[in-house]
């Protein structure tokens, strides 16, 4: 725990002791509770993420028919039980005036949450459920994100703030990443795993990432105990000291904030978000239909991507501070930001001269002829023009199949792969390449580390000093809520409607935020902070006033002498 402890410690250097709030351990101590926090958010992320890329294969195992809609309310099932409490959590930190217990209420919770999803196959009825269940409770546990917003702000100075925001964003994000790329490392153990309770229990691809989570939210559950975490709030006393009042409350309450921008601003994280986890989402799905990878090599090949993905966030996390420092936070937001994620959903839409391989029967009796040098690969599709090196044939083509004997059926290795024919617009679409993939999954990777940051920053700074508790939750409900609903909307539209409908309706909706964002790109800035600049201010608005009421009395005079001389 000691080693722990000297990880967590950072030195001030003279320029930070020089303004007399703290002494040298009251900082070392209020940055360790910092970085405590990051770990935390990281965390909360990870425990939400790590599950997205293997829960559609871990569902289809225990369930195969469970189907694709009950994805969606799997997934969504976190965000909704963050969104109901992060609320209730926020309260109860400001009503204990401490985010110790609800922080170590929550840790539990995620751990034991976590510990159920990686013994799902305890549950031999009903298993979606139970895994709904779990994914529920984990939301309810990530409700402590809204106390941790609301101490980092009560934890830092002005000057500390956007690196401070930029960083638990950072670790937000990277939670958000590496999740995936976590499931995709555990992949070695395979679909059987190695058995921890014989014929019962396995430590298996999927349930390795429950124990991760188990193992991680134990960790973060004792850096909350109280000879590590030590609660310090500086940015009350920075407001008392620069605006020379003697009371926080007085001090928060003579800065009052910029309701419309901090609303926007909330709007914008719900369209950012929702456009971010809906991908994760579908990701494995997508790549699934659209390329047909087995359920393997999509978690294999996304942990790949995501790990890319991950580099290429925290890269641009390094860039934020020195472009804000050349351009402007609102014009980096949105250029760099939303403007990204629209291309990201834009460059989606089909532009595939094929369409995507249907999971028909044939294809893999098929597929085994051809290994056995009997026939050539047929590929069902509706399309007269295909450019393919496979043989082409209508859909609902009957030809070798029935030539076939039920014991070379039944050894075509795998499940159907490619685009299921249920889904009735892959008779009909063309398909998305994997070029078009990669390019809009960077523009992702670049756009919403850009955006999220300074969203949060932002609205910080349009906040002031004030306690933000009841903010944060707002905030964080909207990104819950959008978490809610963006795995259930767009997978059911993603069904039954397919591409464009998708990635077009997503592409609309970043771009008409993008919009009102610039209309709104004025009146994104900080409150008034230093309370002697709006004295300068107001003195100067007064001798204007008294000049302007001086010359018009001179005015007067003159008209009234003019007038006297006429007559």
């Amino acid at each position: 725990m000691e080693r722990i402890r000297k990880c967590l410690l950072k030195k001030p250097s003279k320029n930070d002791l020089n303004d007399g709030l703290e002494s040298e351990s009251e900082y070392i101590e209020r940055w360790t509770s910092v970085r405590i926090i990051y770990y935390t958010m990281f965390l909360m992320s990870l425990g939400f993420s790590i599950i997205l890329t293997g829960v559609w294969p871990y569902l289809d195992k225990l369930d195969p028919h469970a189907g694709k809609e009950f994805l969606g309310w799997i997934v969504g099932a976190n965000p909704v039980g963050q969104m109901i409490f992060s609320p209730l959590v926020g309260w109860w930190g400001n009503r204990l005036g401490s985010i110790r217990l609800p922080l170590l209420c929550s840790l539990a919770l995620f751990s034991i949450a976590s510990g159920i999803y990686a013994c799902l196959e305890l549950f031999p009825t009903h298993p979606k459920y139970w895994m709904l269940y779990s994914r529920f409770l984990i939301g309810v546990s990530s409700s402590s994100v809204a106390v941790c917003r609301s101490y980092l702000s009560a934890a830092t100075k002005v000057k500390e703030r956007t690196g401070a925001v930029s960083m638990v964003s950072l670790a937000q994000t990277l939670g958000f990443i590496v999740g995936p790329v976590l499931q995709g490392a555990v992949t070695m153990f395979g679909e059987d795993g190695y058995p921890l309770i014989r014929n019962r229990l396995h430590l298996n691809m999927y349930t390795a990432t429950g124990w991760i989570n188990v193992f991680m939210g134990i960790l973060n559950f004792c850096l909350f105990l109280p000879f590590v975490f030590k609660e310090k709030r500086i940015a009350a006393r920075e407001a008392m000291k620069q605006q020379g009042l003697q009371s926080e409350k007085e001090t928060w309450k003579s800065m009052k904030p910029d309701y419309l921008s901090a609303w926007t601003l909330i709007c914008a994280f719900f369209i950012l978000v929702f456009n971010f986890v809906f991908l994760e989402t579908l990701a494995t799905p997508l790549t699934m239909d659209m390329f047909a990878w087995t359920k393997s090599e999509a978690l294999y090949y996304m942990a790949w991507i995501m790990a890319v993905g991950a580099i290429l966030a925290s890269a641009m996390f390094l860039l934020i501070d020195p472009l804000c420092r050349r351009i402007p936070e609102q014009q980096v937001l949105i250029w760099g930001g939303f403007f990204l994620m629209v291309l990201g959903r834009a460059i989606y839409i089909p532009m595939s001269d094929s369409p995507p391989k249907l999971a028909l029967a044939e294809n893999e009796t098929l597929s085994a002829m051809q290994v056995e040098g009997i026939s050539a690969y047929v590929y069902g599709s509706n399309f007269s023009d295909v450019r393919s090196n496979l043989t082409r044939e209508e859909f609902g083509y009957t030809g070798p199949v029935s030539a076939l004997d039920a014991a070379t059926f039944d050894d075509a290795k795998g499940d159907l792969l490619g685009c299921p024919p249920s889904q009735e617009w892959c008779k009909t679409t063309r398909g998305m390449t994997i070029t078009q993939f990669l390019i809009g999954y960077a523009f992702t990777a670049i756009g919403y580390p850009i955006g999220v940051t300074l969203i949060t920053t932002i609205f910080s700074k349009v906040l002031g000093p004030r306690p933000q508790g009841t903010w944060m939750g707002i905030m964080t409900g909207s990104g819950c809520l959008s978490r809610a609903l963006g795995p259930v909307f767009l997978s059911t539209i993603y069904t039954k409607y397919g591409l464009y409908w998708t990635f077009g309706s997503t592409a609309v909706m970043m771009a008409v935020t993008m919009f009102w964002l610039w209309q709104m790109r004025k009146r994104l800035i900080p409150i008034p902070y230093d309370i002697s600049s709006k004295g300068d201010e107001l003195v100067v608005v007064i001798a204007k006033q008294e000049q302007k009421k001086t010359l018009d009395e001179a005015d007067q005079q003159l008209s009234g002498n003019f007038k006297a001389a006429d007559s």
